[in-house]
């Protein structure tokens, strides 16, 4: 036991006292590997999404992928300033959670937590499925450890929280920045000078009448699917705590330094999609197309393809950044257990992690680790969250009308209409395809919130929470110790209990069948006399195996003669190494298993430690 907690804390890392918290809080730059991984490496499936609804018309519909972008840019700087105004107007975390509360009935809020909580889960396992996906393209002999590869990213991730925040930002930060740094150089040399790509032919007008024949539908269906690309950009407004003083201003920072570096990559991208008129292609992702076709295929395309890899993977770190944070404001408003609202040894929200990861590991099995089984599932509850966002925010400024709020009012209902729209979208065009899924749990969890809630409502009530009790009353109190035999164990049992009471009944029982338990019987008692350790021996027979039953109706009989206090004592030997307890009979176990439902009853064990 000793070694485990010894490796277990060698992984985690040492106890972290309250005052060196402040290790583990980030800085903005730090922010974008801890809680922006998610938005920045959706360049590697946003711009495809949006190609590959539009391929569904035709060549003449690729060219739309720039004003979609664009659009989809604009959406994103009116995001980007929403939560902007959520950290600095809700700066404890929480964000489109703690909006609603603040703004709306309590029902929204926890609608605005469920798609939250989905979307979280949701984004560990397309993440990790997305990054193994690209492993196993690469080296085909790893499909079949699709699963095995998936849990243990999963397992290691977890693992990095669990020691802190600050030291998952700090060993992720490397191939963020590169990964940033090699998007933006590959759209710079693509812009300037394309060097595997001979010179693009002139691109051929279109049709007359063939931007008509897409149809609004497709567009704006290829709108919603390139909308993915904005998941994340919530993360951090919802894990503002997790900064280092002044959180406020780093926080805001961080939201716009991802804001200013997505939309870079995003429009860069689309240019150079439409540029060299890219289509979506089944052996090739449409951003290793275009580092293909920036750099050729040469060792930057490989080290390039080798970080898209490897960033998709740990963009699941931005759920276990926002999600233990929600988790701990839900519990603190007794929507959810409050465990997770406690802190452990590192000063992490622990449970929230542990809650994370179970749920996205069995997302990660049930779909055997493939992507395609997700994604329909995917930007669902994040829009939802959105949409809740930035409408809680057009009532906050119409509640508070602080300076320019009409136009903080009009810019923030413009974006609650466009990210409803595309939910909408998103609802009706994946519904069959899995969507329904995600209608079934969101309304389930706030079911389930509720229930939560009710019963700590009624607890409190009950426990008289927050009014002044009666003086306590002292008992006189009795300890029933069970024994096996005259031993030191037994000793050490008895003078645990002396020092608790004055009056310590010691009780055996006794199975009423052979000749030999009467003789075994006999024998206690008078080895019990010569010992004479000051306590009574009381001797309980029974017809029956159980030797639980013969001890709770003897405590019957005390409560029946006495108004007393019963306190039953358990001695328990505590061998030393792990694998020898389960050679001892724990009776502390059936006895507390028969008893903890009795509150008349006290029951506690007295280890004694087995040592040479």
């Amino acid at each position: 036991m000793r070694r485990v907690a010894t490796l277990w804390r060698f992984l985690v890392g040492p106890s972290l006292r309250a005052r060196q918290v402040a290790k583990e809080r980030i800085t903005p730059i730090e922010g974008l590997p801890a809680l922006s991984l998610d938005a920045l490496t959706s360049v590697a499936y946003g711009p495809e999404a949006i190609l590959v609804v539009l391929a569904a018309a035709g060549a003449v519909a690729l060219p739309l992928v720039l004003p979609i972008t664009v659009a989809i840019v604009v959406l994103l700087a009116i995001l980007v300033f929403s939560y902007r105004q959520v950290i600095e107007a809700y700066p404890e975390g929480g964000g489109t959670y703690a909006v609603c509360r603040a703004n709306f009935a309590p029902r929204v809020s926890l609608l605005a937590a469920a798609a939250l909580i989905v979307d979280y889960a949701l984004t560990v396992a397309v993440s990790i499925a997305a990054g193994v996906a690209a492993l196993t393209s690469a080296f085909p002999g790893l499909v079949a450890a699709t699963v095995p590869l998936c849990l243990a990213i999963l397992a290691l991730l977890t693992l990095l929280n669990l020691r802190g925040l600050g030291d998952t930002a700090r060993a992720f930060l490397l191939p963020t920045m590169l990964f940033i740094v090699g998007v933006l150089a590959v759209i710079g040399v693509g812009l300037v000078h394309p060097l595997a790509l001979p010179a693009p032919a002139p691109a051929r007008a279109p049709p007359p009448g063939g931007f008509e024949a897409v149809g609004v539908l497709l567009v704006l269906k290829a709108f919603s699917a390139g909308c993915s690309a904005l998941t994340g950009v919530e993360a951090i407004a919802n894990g503002v705590p997790l900064f280092k003083p002044p959180r406020v201003a780093r926080a805001r920072r961080t939201e716009l330094l991802l804001g200013g570096i997505l939309a870079t990559m995003l429009l860069g991208l689309a240019v150079l999609a439409h540029r060299w008129r890219i289509a979506p292609r089944a052996d090739q992702t449409v951003l290793s197309q275009i580092v293909a076709g920036a750099v050729g295929r040469n060792w930057a395309f490989y080290a390039m393809s080798l970080t898209i890899t490897v960033v998709l993977m740990l963009a699941a770190n931005t759920s276990f950044g926002g999600l233990p944070v929600l988790a701990s404001l839900l519990a603190r408003d007794h929507y959810l257990p409050h465990l997770f609202a406690l802190r452990d040894e590192r000063q992490v929200f622990a449970v929230g992690i542990w809650a994370l990861a179970v749920l996205a590991g069995v997302l990660l099995v049930a779909v055997r680790g493939q992507t395609l089984a997700l994604i329909p599932l995917y930007a669902i509850g994040v829009f939802t969250a959105f949409t809740l966002a930035q409408a809680g925010l057009v009532k906050h400024w119409l509640r508070t009308r602080p300076r320019h709020w009409p136009r903080r009012a009009v810019i923030n209902g413009a974006g609650a209409v466009t990210t409803a729209v595309a939910t909408v979208i998103f609802l009706v065009t994946k519904f069959t395809a899995g969507a329904w899924v995600v209608v079934l749990v969101v309304p389930a969890l706030i079911l389930l919130f509720m229930r939560i809630h009710v019963y700590y409502e009624r607890a409190r009530r009950l426990l008289g929470v927050g009014e002044i009790p009666q003086k306590p009353r002292a008992r006189p109190s009795v300890v029933v110790v069970p024994v096996a035999e005259v031993s030191r164990l037994t000793r050490h049992g008895l003078a645990e209990a002396l020092s608790i009471s004055r009056r310590v009944v010691a009780v055996h029982v006794v199975t009423c069948s052979t000749g030999a338990d009467a003789a075994a019987d006999r024998d206690l008692h008078e080895r019990w006399d010569r010992w004479d350790p000051g306590v009574p021996l009381r001797i309980l027979h029974t017809e029956y195996a159980s030797v639980t039953h013969p001890i709770a109706r003897f405590i019957d009989e005390l409560d029946r003669d006495r108004d007393e206090q019963v306190v039953v004592l358990i001695p328990v030997a505590l061998p030393d190494r792990l694998r020898y307890r389960v050679l001892h009979n724990h009776l502390e176990v059936a006895l507390g298993a028969a008893l903890r439902t009795r509150p008349d009853v006290v029951v506690a064990t007295v280890p004694m430690r087995l040592r040479p």
